[in-house]
């Protein structure tokens, strides 16, 4: 009698043993496939002044330039994405930076809206799609290998924390919208990248 009690209750815990190695933590992803983060306080973001969720995960991502100087040292880089997030809100009146995240030549990445947050960088687009600038113009040279290298570590580290459909289109912003953003040399290298849909043109 005790063997036929048992043996339902250790097939039942075997099947919860097996449910349970299924799960996926995403807080959990290794942190080799993340790039180095320069967080909102850290670049001394202002507060924005509305958030809107995305949900996830996102299926677009487009990039862009940022049309400004270029920067490699964290100090300088700092200046110029606070003046990014100034102009975006005092002069576009918009909620805070547009791009969710911005990477400098120096391989550092800026937080900008940040993961799971609708930005404003791409009209039709903002809700589905994550949006990262490239710090600079990138009309006739590329970002440094530093900075593509980043790039290229912080989309694997969307797809390993659930942000991003390991499916992902990628895409120019110009692709979208009518811009030359990012830029002539940026546009044609990304061409070459993983997830790159050639499909939509303006």
């Amino acid at each position: 009698m005790f063997c036929l009690k048992f043996k339902p209750f250790l097939a039942g815990l075997v099947g919860l043993l097996l449910v349970s190695s299924l799960i996926v933590d995403v807080s959990a992803a290794d942190p080799a496939d993340c790039p180095k983060i320069i967080k909102r306080e850290q670049w001394g973001a202002l507060k924005s002044t509305n958030v809107t969720y995305q949900v996830m995960p996102v299926q677009y991502v487009v990039i862009h330039h940022t049309a400004t100087v270029t920067c490699d040292e964290m100090p300088i880089c700092k200046n110029i994405v606070r003046s990014i997030q100034d102009a975006h809100q005092s002069m576009n009146k918009w909620s805070d930076i547009g791009y969710n995240f911005l990477i400098a030549n120096g391989g550092n990445v800026y937080e900008g809206i940040g993961w799971h947050r609708v930005g404003a960088h791409t009209r039709g687009y903002n809700s589905k799609s994550i949006g990262i600038a490239f710090i600079g113009d990138f009309s006739e040279e590329l970002p440094t290998v530093k900075a593509l290298r980043a790039a290229g570590k912080l989309l694997r580290c969307g797809v390993a924390l659930g942000e991003l459909d390991p499916e992902y289109m990628l895409y120019g912003a110009r692709q979208l919208s009518a811009t030359a953003s990012p830029g002539d040399a940026l546009y044609a290298d990304i061409q070459d990248w993983d997830h790159f849909d050639a499909s939509k043109r303006l």
